[in-house]
């Protein structure tokens, strides 16, 4: 096969494949030995599905009711792209006797739209409006583990981690935010083994392309004008001003990072106590960093006396930090890609990393919802966070109980405590 994100070669028997995919997934779910004709990135799929604790025979949960739902979507950035995805994926869906649908980051589904019949059939299995289908709820699935590995992939029949949804095909691809390039959401074609096609996924792929595109011509004039800082999840932060995307040094996301909080600017000596933990660090270092920095930018973002930045600068960080002071913890988590900086030893930086974590997880931890604590948990930041395991084995129903005690009581021991 030359396309390892294509599920069928062109000369493979469906029917034969099918039942060569179920003798494999039974014996992974029962021995955890991955055997052919698994492809890599359906068992790299099935791992990460089997170390979430994923049942097999389990359905994602709804977890958005249609009094949440509907403001949620409305306000999602993906909202303005749907008029295009169904131009695109409408009549494709409809007459193939497929679903087409859209997720948010999280894998929550947003849109579900197709054929009727097709719909209810989704359905019993919870491929709704609402449900959850990231990798950690729903294992390999097209949407969920397009978000995963950030990028487009077919998941055929038996390759879905779920036995329920064995009998469905579908390809998806990520959409990104085209100015960040953050990944928010995914879409996604459903249906029976027709889709099981190197042209499916072409498909989404340039569905995804377009509305990408259209999010990017969309965006308000006011928005284009905009300085943007994404420091989130990275050690170089991402500035876009206009057209220019400019991935920043360590130290140079670190000024950018402490001129961002202060707008009113910061005197070469506050920058000095911001940014290095060796109190000796000659003032001749910073002017040289920020020199540098001003031939980057253009001297037209970047002032003297005191250094500040020109214009307002909307950074990611912020964003989560906002969004938690009105109480919108899901679309807080949303924002949250990772650690600010995460290499950064600056102490200003530090400190502010350790303060939207913090708040973040306390918000998280309050709220009790299943879902969004296991969001945490099963991120990279959040694998060993003792607290929030804690608190989603309080949350979960009490089947899905043992699993996690298992792990609190791993970590606990880990952890001395």
């Amino acid at each position: 096969m030359t396309d390892p994100w294509v599920a069928l070669a062109a000369d493979t028997d469906p029917g034969e494949q099918v039942g060569a995919l179920r003798r494999a997934h039974e014996v992974f779910t029962s021995a955890g030995r991955l055997e052919r004709p698994v492809r890599t990135v359906v068992g790299e799929s099935w791992l990460r599905s089997a170390r979430a604790r994923v049942s097999p025979d389990g359905a994602p949960a709804v977890e958005f009711g249609a009094d949440e739902l509907g403001p949620y979507r409305e306000a999602h950035p993906l909202a303005r792209a749907m008029p295009v995805i169904r131009e695109l994926m409408g009549a494709y869906a409809t007459d193939g006797e497929h679903l087409l649908a859209v997720c948010d980051a999280h894998g929550r589904l947003l849109w579900v739209e197709g054929h009727a019949a097709a719909r209810r059939r989704a359905g019993a299995m919870n491929f709704v409006e609402g449900a959850r289908w990231a990798e950690s709820v729903a294992g390999t699935n097209a949407p969920g583990t397009a978000i995963a590995v950030d990028r487009p992939v077919q998941v055929f029949a038996a390759e879905h981690f779920l036995r329920p949804v064995q009998q469905w095909t579908c390809a998806a691809a990520p959409l990104h935010d085209p100015h960040t390039g953050r990944v928010l959401g995914a879409v996604d074609i459903t249906g029976g083994d027709r889709l099981a096609h190197p042209h499916s996924l072409a498909f989404v792929q340039a569905v995804a392309r377009a509305a990408e595109s259209q999010l990017a011509l969309l965006a308000p004039a006011a928005d284009r004008g905009a300085v943007r800082l994404s420091a989130l999840g990275r050690d170089e932060a991402l500035l876009v001003t206009g057209d220019r995307r400019i991935r920043l040094s360590r130290r140079h996301s670190e000024i950018l990072v402490a001129l961002a909080r202060r707008p009113e600017g910061l005197s070469g000596e506050e920058l000095l106590i911001d940014l290095y933990e060796d109190e000796s660090a000659p003032p001749v270092t910073l002017r040289a960093e920020l020199s540098r920095l001003r031939r980057l930018l253009g001297p037209d973002l970047l002032h003297s006396r005191p250094y500040r930045l020109a214009a307002p600068v909307d950074a990611d960080f912020d964003t989560v930090a906002r969004r938690l002071g009105s109480g919108a913890v899901a679309a807080a988590l949303e924002a949250y890609a990772g650690p600010l900086l995460p290499g950064s030893r600056a102490p200003s930086v530090v400190r502010l990393r350790h303060r939207i974590a913090d708040q973040l997880r306390a918000a998280l931890i309050a709220r009790s919802d299943p879902g969004l604590l296991a969001d945490w948990a099963y991120s990279p930041w959040g694998e060993d966070d003792l607290a929030v395991w804690r608190a989603l084995a309080g949350a979960v129903p009490e089947g899905q109980r043992p699993a996690l005690l298992a792990r609190v009581r791993g970590l606990d021991a880990e952890q001395g405590g």
